[in-house]
């Protein structure tokens, strides 16, 4: 094979790696809707009911999530929510949540089981009680 041919090849394989980086890249922003999250930009919670939890996502974002079985624990104040991420750093549905509800001392560790993710619109934040919003 000649010099010339083995630098195409060369190239058409570089530029097919990277074109291959750039759908993949496109695939996982463009299928994440304004409905989603990154779970490292959770910064706190609160709890109003044994049933619901609210999210803060970075500064001005507010999130539910309405449990299947809730835990009166949620109102304690020495627990803490444990969740695992398992591949993808996106919250988009209650799959993407492994949540565990544990306390300070060791002795809880409850798990939770999200039926819901609703992401709360300006008048919705407005409308909770200052003392339940994260």
């Amino acid at each position: 094979m000649s010099k010339r041919l083995s630098t195409l090849f060369a190239c058409l394989a570089a530029a097919g790696s990277l074109g291959f980086a750039g759908q993949a890249l496109a695939a996982q922003t463009s299928g994440h809707t304004d409905s989603c999250f990154l779970s490292r930009d959770w910064e706190g919670w609160k709890s109003p009911n044994p049933n619901v939890i609210y999210l803060r996502i970075g500064i001005s974002q507010i999130y539910r999530l309405d449990l299947s079985a809730g835990s009166n624990q949620l109102q304690e104040g020495d627990v803490h929510l444990v969740n695992k991420v398992r591949g993808s750093d996106w919250i988009c549905s209650p799959l993407d949540l492994d949540l565990q509800l544990a306390d300070d001392h060791g002795m809880i560790r409850e798990p939770l089981f999200v039926k819901s993710i609703t992401k709360l619109t300006p008048d919705q934040i407005a409308a909770i009680p200052r003392k339940f919003l994260p």
